[in-house]
Order: structure tokens, then sequence, then C-alpha cells
């Protein structure tokens, strides 16, 4: 099957589920509830890195590409109908990432949605004994390992690719004609992954260091969300969602 093709049927299915919540007022509130938790978790477990001077860049663009509850409808429309352009303009290695991201991008949402439909069904819980027995009556652990470690595979791609020589100026190149073709949206989404990690990638180990703490934190979340006992996990949820500066809009 062709790249184009994955990307398109991948976001098909994203815009799917977009519109499925769409048409349930008491879904999207229960979605968005759960994106707006997650993205307090994030902002809660990485403070030391959002914070930091070299990792808080891609910090952020993690954050905001990954686990924030913000609306990619525009981007996810701009990646449909540039698929083929992407093939053909691309080297292999960009074509591979960007179908990754577009298969996380559908996976993330996939999961989501689930979990929005046990949330509705935990009623009258705090939010986070809330979130822990949604996580729970969802389960898919191999899923979410699958998650984190496409999350790491393109973080790890997206250091390398950045000290290929010329890639950089072709994505200057293209941004007037993407904003003109009215494809800002999908090309500043590229220029900021890149840009992020080329300069993170300037510093000795920066990747390898921050995409480990990424590992050995989220591999914990989902030990502890699947394993531990619910008090107990529920009480480290509601700590470190503390953390978080404010709830990620």
């Amino acid at each position: 099957m062709k790249a184009s093709h994955e990307i398109r049927e991948a976001m098909t299915q994203v815009a799917r589920l977009r519109q499925t919540a769409s048409d349930d007022t008491g879904l999207n509130q229960a979605l968005k509830a759960v994106k707006h938790l997650q993205a307090q978790r994030f902002e809660g477990t990485y403070q030391d890195l959002l914070s930091h001077p070299v990792y808080a860049p891609s910090a952020h663009f993690f954050l905001e590409e990954l686990y924030s509850a913000k609306d990619y409808s525009q981007r996810d429309a701009q990646f449909v109908r540039i698929a083929d352009a992407i093939e053909r303009t691309f080297p292999a290695s960009v074509l591979a990432t960007v179908l990754a991201l577009t298969k996380l991008h559908q996976q993330t949402e996939e999961l989501d949605m689930a979990l929005a439909l046990a949330w509705q069904q935990a009623e009258n819980l705090p939010d986070a004994a809330r979130y822990v027995t949604a996580w729970r009556a969802v389960g898919q652990r191999t899923a979410r390992n699958w998650q984190l470690a496409t999350v790491l595979d393109v973080g790890q791609t997206l250091g390398q690719l950045t000290r290929k020589p010329g890639l950089r100026m072709l994505l200057k190149m293209m941004r007037r004609p993407a904003e003109l073709a009215g494809l800002g949206a999908l090309h500043g989404f590229l220029e900021a992954g890149f840009d992020h990690f080329s300069s993170m990638s300037r510093q000795r180990d920066a990747v390898n260091t921050f995409l480990s703490t990424i590992r050995a934190r989220e591999s914990g979340w989902i030990d502890r969300l699947f394993d531990a006992h619910p008090a107990t996990c529920e009480t480290e949820l509601t700590k470190t969602l503390e953390c978080a500066p404010t709830p990620t809009a």
C-alpha cells in the first residue's frame, strides 16, 4: 500500500472519530475532559524538561502536538490534501516519519475515544479516580506500549533528520508556497518539529537524554496505571496533576 494512501486512511478514521464526538455532546465533553487531564499529567510529569533551556522547545512540541486538547482538524485535512505530494517530494526517511505520525495520531484518537466512553460510565468520582477507572476499563496495554515506542522512534528520527544537509533549506523554501496553497498549519507543524529537534541535537547526547527521560517516565505511568493499587495510582496522579501550572486549553 502506498504511503499516501495509508496517510489518507489514517486521517479519514481520525475525522470519523471527531465527527462521532461532535454529534454527541456528552461524549464530546468527556473526550475534552480526558484530553485536558492527559495534558495536565504531561505538564506535571515534565516540569523540569518544560522549563529547561535545552529541552523546553522539544518538550513543548510534544505537549502541544501529541498531548494537548487542541483542535488538529485543519492540519489533518492538509495532510490528506497533499499526501501524494509528500510522497513525491520528501526523502523516504521523512515520508516514513510523516506516516508514523499519522498512524500515531490515529491510535491516540482511538484510545482517547475509548477512554472518553469509559469516562462517561465512571460518574461521581474525582477526576484522578475516574481516569484510572476508565484506563483500566479500556485496557489495551499492547496499544499503549506501541504508542510510546512510536513516539520515541519519531523523536529519534527527527534528531537524525536534522543532521541531513539541505533538508532545512527545503522546508524553508516550501514555507511560502505552502501558505499560498492553504497548507500553513501543516507546514508550521513540520518546521516546528524540525527546528526544535535541530536545536536540541546540537547539544551532545541531548536527544538521547530527552528521549530516555520520556521512555522512563511514560513506561512508569503505563505500569502504574495498569498495575498499581488503585488508591496508590489515584494519589500519585492527583499529585502530578497538581504540579501542572494550569490546565492546557
